[in-house]
């Protein structure tokens, strides 16, 4: 495993993250256990959660995937082992089922103080704004309109995450889905009013979604913010199998259509071309693709999510494959032509 560390912190955590977004949906709890296991014993020490989790999110399983990180914690005692991250939900009616109250102070407080509980620890190393309170663009979504009705309340943010980290029940602070708008404002006041500085931006990131390299990159090196990229193998469009037709009816496109982001016909387009690079230099689409986003200087760790251990296991030896500059020459040649389809 490779190492770095948490952008101005002294914590060390592994190029690699565990994703755990499939417990208590597609994976019970024996099998998240399992994936924890094994990903510790590989040396991925990073986990990430959310209080939303697992997606598809629903008012029943809310906070599962929590509950069966903590178990794991308690049964196997690594809790000083692992680093943990995990995310308060935006507001909207998705949801609506947690809470309608966005990152106001209460919610703030319950939202950590509920997974505290359901992790069975007393601190959380990484707490994260899973996404904007403003109606903004995310999750692919284009043409901007403004926002009349949010009111900026980035400092009142700040301030109740400030009281958490005083209380000793969270380390550090990041945020996900953000633009470079929001990410500069919360940097704004944290250099203005001296409150705590954001750690990590979590946005989508991979062959085929590269929008971060528009501009949020500069401000991730600039500003040292490191990207820890979701998704990136696309909901499992990257590692080939749908267009091979080997995918099986409990795959994640298979279960939940809707999630179609990564499915478009110049996503498919794009992916076959992909494919065909990584055959030709003897290598899986996905370690290719995983490869690909581990390689970026603004990349502070790839977060990689599997229902199996053989994709798990795949996943994580990735780590070991180094893309040369042909192999990406070609890579960026298929980018020029097909930008971003899944943005």
């Amino acid at each position: 495993m490779k190492y770095t560390t948490l952008p101005n912190t002294t914590i060390k955590v592994s190029k690699i993250c565990l994703g755990t977004m499939t417990f208590g949906n597609q994976n019970t709890e024996a099998e998240g256990h399992a994936q924890l296991d094994y990903a510790l014993d590989k040396g991925v020490n990073f986990i990430d959660t959310a209080e939303l989790y697992p997606v598809p999110a629903t008012a029943e399983t809310s906070g599962c995937t929590s509950e069966i990180v903590g178990t794991w914690l308690k049964k196997s005692g690594n809790r000083d082992k692992v680093v943990l991250a995990t995310k308060i939900a935006g507001s909207g009616d998705y949801t609506a089922h947690i809470r309608t109250t966005g990152f106001s102070p209460n919610a703030i407080k319950e939202a950590v103080e509920k997974e505290l509980k359901r992790l069975q620890t007393d601190y959380i190393d990484l707490f994260q704004l899973h996404w904007p309170e403003r109606d903004t663009n995310r999750f692919g979504v284009r043409d901007y309109k403004l926002d009349t009705k949010w009111e900026d309340n980035f400092n009142e943010i700040l301030h109740s995450l400030e009281g958490q980290i005083k209380a000793g029940n969270i380390g550090n602070i990041g945020i996900s889905n953000e633009n470079s708008w929001g990410t500069m404002r919360y940097l704004e006041e944290h250099k203005n009013n001296n409150l705590p500085r954001i750690s990590t931006i979590q946005n989508a990131y991979s062959l085929l979604c590269r929008t971060f390299e528009t501009d949020l990159a500069e401000v991730s090196l600039r500003e040292n913010v490191g990207l820890l990229a979701y998704s990136p193998m696309a909901f499992g469009v990257l590692s080939g199998k749908y267009l091979k037709g080997n995918a099986g009816d409990d795959t994640r496109l298979k279960l939940f259509p809707r999630f179609a982001r990564y499915s478009s016909d110049q996503a498919t387009e794009a992916t076959k071309r992909y494919l065909e690079i990584a055959e030709a230099n003897n290598m899986s689409l996905a370690q290719m693709s995983l490869a690909f986003v581990h390689q970026q200087p603004f990349v502070t760790s790839t977060i990689i999510g599997a229902t199996k251990l053989d994709q798990l296991k795949e996943n994580i030896e990735s780590i070991d494959v180094v893309l040369s500059d042909a192999i990406l020459e070609e890579i960026n040649a298929v980018h020029q032509v097909i930008s971003n389809p899944a943005t």
